[in-house]
């Protein structure tokens, strides 16, 4: 079964009630509730780039794989460790149900997430400091939701990222997380593609599936990469195409069917994939991105995890990819079907860059 779509959340903020005092009961978080109807005010940012000389620095963080994704350890007011997912497609973090009860955190505002199943109006703890390894983010209210529906203790999601480096090693199983003021060495002849950002998540613009050009946003927590119908039309049309059934469900809980099929090729920058398992389903974070008219995809960790190294810089607005190895290789995607799909994953043009070590 397919899990755990991402989180791109605080769309709009409701209106609170004033906040628990520290010698008060422990605050009572009440239900998931539906989200009133909104149209998305996203503003389009400057571009991002694709970059294979892109280099992190800092300190590894020792990662664990749970299914496809990178969990790290995270004290939340000097609490923990607890394990967070890494998130890049999530607005903000999160912080789960028990961490708030066990911590006392107090009430912030009822704040509206903008799930891949579902929009809900869910309430917000304050907290006073994240640490993720030496990186410390003070004053943060987040959403509390229950730990069974975001597969771990909570999220890390741009609000913690938006001024770092972060590379996913997903070959060591570590993390590593710098901060992006730190200059870098270019190189010359760097080879570079552009892309934008929105609401800073990297959205990818050199992206083609087949001939068709699109738009390709970087979510590390989502286990499953989606295509919208704009995409789904123009890859396919009336052909007739083989299909298979699976679920996703989203960190509010809910689950929706979706179909799925195989794409003869898929090209990111400097690397390509062939024969790429892909769902299609127009689920809210197109519309939210203003990416629903157009063809896109959320570029899930059922495809990053096959990278040996996936390196982001959310201040430069950088991205790069590093293969396990330069020769094409045939990786196995887990798509909870009982087909088994064999992709194959390989330098375009053979560019060495994404294989240095």
């Amino acid at each position: 079964m397919l899990r755990r779509g991402p989180l791109l959340a605080l769309a709009l903020v409701l209106g609170a009630g004033p906040a628990a005092a520290a010698d008060e009961e422990p605050p009572v978080i009440g239900r998931y509730r539906a989200a009133p109807v909104t149209k998305p005010n996203v503003a389009p940012l400057p571009p991002a780039e694709f970059d294979n000389s892109l280099a992190v620095g800092g300190n590894d963080i020792k990662a664990r794989e749970v299914d496809t994704r990178l969990n790290v350890d995270v004290h939340v007011n000097g609490r923990g460790p607890y394990r967070f997912v890494v998130d890049s497609g999530a607005d903000t973090s999160v912080v789960g149900q028990r961490i708030a009860r066990d911590l006392e955190l107090p009430l912030g505002t009822p704040v509206i997430l903008n799930g891949v199943t579902a929009r809900n109006v869910v309430d917000s703890v304050k907290i006073a400091e994240l640490k993720i390894g030496t990186s410390r983010i003070p004053n943060l209210e987040l959403p509390a939701l229950r730990e069974s529906d975001v597969g771990s203790d909570g999220l890390i999601g741009i609000d913690a990222l938006n001024q770092q480096r972060l590379m996913l090693d997903f070959e060591a199983h570590k993390v590593r997380v710098e901060d992006a003021r730190t200059p870098v060495h270019i190189n010359p002849g760097d080879i570079v593609v552009t892309a934008k950002r929105v609401q800073g998540q990297l959205i990818l613009t050199h992206v083609k599936a087949g001939s068709v050009s699109l738009d390709a946003v970087i979510d590390t927590g989502s286990e499953v990469t989606i295509g919208n119908s704009a995409l789904r039309e123009k890859l396919i049309g009336r052909h007739n195409v083989k299909f298979w059934n699976a679920e996703v469900t989203g960190v509010t809980g809910v689950t929706i069917p979706i179909q799925m099929t195989t794409i003869a090729r898929l090209q990111l920058g400097p690397v390509t994939l062939e024969d790429v398992p892909i769902a299609f389903a127009d689920v809210p974070p197109f519309e939210m991105f203003g990416l629903s008219d157009q063809p896109a995809l959320l570029l899930g960790t059922d495809l990053l995890e096959k990278f040996r190294r996936v390196s982001l810089d959310f201040r430069a607005r950088k991205v790069r990819f590093q293969l396990r190895q330069c020769k094409e290789q045939g990786v196995i995607i887990h798509t909870g079907s009982d087909t088994i799909n064999i992709t194959r994953l390989y330098s375009t043009n053979g560019s060495a860059e994404v294989c240095q070590r």
